[in-house]
């Protein structure tokens, strides 16, 4: 089972780029669409969304939020994501960029 559908089974709305159908569009869009959801963004694409975030910074322009995280197991991933759910919430992540790491 994937991590997303991990999250879901533990009460975490869920929406992935593949459910939203927004494979193949831009970073940017798909940083936009989830900002006009008002969904936090979870990429494993560090670099670009860095650089995306620090554009939106520059420009004044805001998100959601973005968290980033390396390619880790699936287990490791969703005890990482939990404990960001249950220690940080939705509205001091907004505008920020947050690395998902041991010991948030």
């Amino acid at each position: 089972m994937g991590l997303a559908r991990s999250l879901e089974k533990r009460g975490i709305d869920v929406l992935t780029t593949q459910d939203a159908e927004n494979i193949g569009k831009t970073d940017r869009e798909q940083l936009e669409y989830a900002n006009e959801q008002n969904r936090v963004f979870l990429t494993h694409n560090i670099r670009d969304f860095a650089i995306l975030h620090k554009k939106y910074i520059d420009k004044g322009w805001t998100h959601s939020g973005i968290v980033v995280s390396d390619q880790l197991p699936i287990g490791t991933l969703l005890r990482r994501v939990l404990q960001l759910n249950n220690t940080v919430h939705a509205d001091d992540i907004k505008n920020r960029l947050k690395y998902l790491s041991e010991g948030q």
